[in-house]
Parts: structure tokens; sequence; C-alpha cells
């Protein structure tokens, strides 16, 4: 019975995209077409409607579908027309779904940095090319000693992407671990957190820079799975039973909202005793939600 309701909640999902995705690409290339700059900005809030209902329907099913309780605490005192950096945890493809179900609606859309490899995804690809989600090329350092032309190219794709979010609310979407946490990868970084892989400080040095002082404030957002990391397939048979979700407001510090992080030793030292600071607390944050029992 599990794998029957797996199956038709993935054809759900299928046909949700497909009713989303169409009149996100005419839009989209209404938008290519037109001459003037101000009918090209005014088609946005088309896009970004199609892409809320599309999360919004995703969200019903959730809803609909499964048990899964969403335990949703902390400074949630947001604005739809902000311009916001979120930074997560990342554990699972669960989290993605929940940022969506935790913040649709209530903060401007949230675009990620996505793989370059991903634009190649049958109609997502197309869809998140459409809403201008980043694409970035993730190279290794071993790659990037080889060819320090790769590093440079991604920070102007970031550049690029950050004109882009000047003229139009924004949440930008960042997992500075760099990838999904697992016991393995945590042990070979020897990963001085309990919780967390090391944070990848470069990726939020370079948004903080782009966007100058575009953005009014970090969304830091701890997500923590009580019953284990669960997969997607978990969540639709109905398998996680809750997600517990911390969110923290933070200012930007004035000093770390524009500076070289590539080329200056002393700002990028700086820059990642910030984080690491916040990582301290977030792996704190995830201890205190995953010891505690439903009554606390």
């Amino acid at each position: 019975m599990a794998w029957i309701r797996v199956a038709l909640l993935f054809l759900l999902i299928v046909a949700n995209t497909c009713l989303h995705v169409v009149p996100i690409l005419l839009v989209t290339l209404v938008k290519l077409v037109l001459p003037v700059q101000r009918l090209k900005v005014a088609c946005n809030p088309l896009l970004t409607g199609c892409a809320e209902s599309w999360i919004g329907v995703n969200n019903w099913m959730w809803d609909a579908f499964t048990r899964t309780r969403l335990d949703l605490e902390g400074d949630l005192d947001l604005q739809r027309d902000g311009h916001y950096l979120v930074l997560a945890n990342h554990q699972s493809w669960v989290d993605i779904l929940v940022l969506q179900k935790a913040f649709n609606r209530r903060i401007p859309f949230l675009r990620f940095f996505l793989k370059r490899q991903l634009f190649w995804v049958p109609l997502l690809g197309l869809a998140w090319w459409a809403l201008d989600f980043p694409f970035m090329g993730r190279y290794t350092p071993k790659q990037v000693a080889k060819n320090p032309a790769l590093a440079r190219r991604d920070i102007e794709s970031t550049r690029r992407a950050c004109e882009k979010f000047r003229a139009i609310p924004v949440s930008i979407m960042n997992f500075i671990e760099g990838t999904r946490f697992a016991q393995a990868k945590h042990q070979r970084q020897s990963s001085p957190y309990r919780h967390l892989l090391k944070p990848k400080s470069g990726g939020v040095a370079f948004v903080l820079d782009a966007m100058g002082q575009g953005l009014q404030a970090i969304i830091d957002v701890s997500i923590a799975y009580p019953a284990g990391i669960p997969s997607l397939v978990d969540l639709m048979a109905n398998r996680v039973p809750e997600v517990r979700v911390q969110v923290r407001q933070r200012l930007i510090p004035a000093d770390l909202a524009g500076g070289d992080y590539q080329n200056d030793r002393a700002f990028r030292a700086r820059f990642q005793q910030w984080m690491n600071g916040l990582w301290v607390e977030k792996d704190a944050d995830l201890g205190r939600m995953l010891g505690r029992t439903d009554g606390e």
C-alpha cells in the first residue's frame, strides 16, 4: 500500500508541475520578446504568482496526504516584500519542501543556487531558469587550483543573479554546508560540530558583497528531523511524523556587508570567524530540537 500511495502522490506532483510550468514558460517567452524594459519587469509578479501557486498546491498535498507535523518556532515577523538571505543546514531533499512549506507567501519567493547540471532536469530545469535561479559550477578545490578562472566564473554568476534581484523582492537561499549531511562526510571533515558539516563561507560573502545594502536581514533556519533524516519517498509514504524548524532573524554586520573575500586574507578570516559563530549556535539549537520531547 505504501508504494501505491507513493506512486499516486508522485503522479499528482508531476501533474501539478506540468500545470504550473507551462504558464511560467509562456510568460517567460513573452518577457523575452517584449521591447520595453518596464514591460519586462511587469512580468515578474506573474512569474512569482505562478511559482507560489505551484508550491501552494504542493503544500496542500503535504497536508492532505501526510500526517507530518511542521513545528515552526522563532522570529516569524517577516515581510512578503523584503530582501532576505536565507541560510539553512542541509540533510535531505526534503529540506527544500520544508522551507517552501514554512515560508511560501510569508517571505518573497525562495530562489536557490543550483548546480549547473540541474538545468537539464526535465521541465524543472527550464522552470528554474525562467524564475532566475542562479546556476553555479560548484567546482572542487582541485579543479579551481588547475584553472583559477573557474572560481571567477561562479563569482560573476553570483553578481549577475544579484543584479537581477536588486529590482524585486527576493529571498536568496543558500545551503552553506555545500552538500547534504551524512555521517561519513562528517567524519572525513573532522567537523567540530555534532549535527553539522563545516560551513562554506565564500558563497555567503559573495552575495553580501554583490547585494550591498539591498538585503535587510539574514533568516537563519535550523531544520531537525527527530525520527531520523528522511528521504522524499519517506515523506510521500507518510513515514515522517514531525519536522522541527527554528527561525532566527539576524542583522547583517556592517563590516561584513562588503569586502574582498577572495583576495583580502584578513577580511576572509573575520568572515569565517563570524560564520563559525553562527554555526556553533545552530549546532546547539539542533541539539535542543532533537533532544526535547513533544511535551516540552
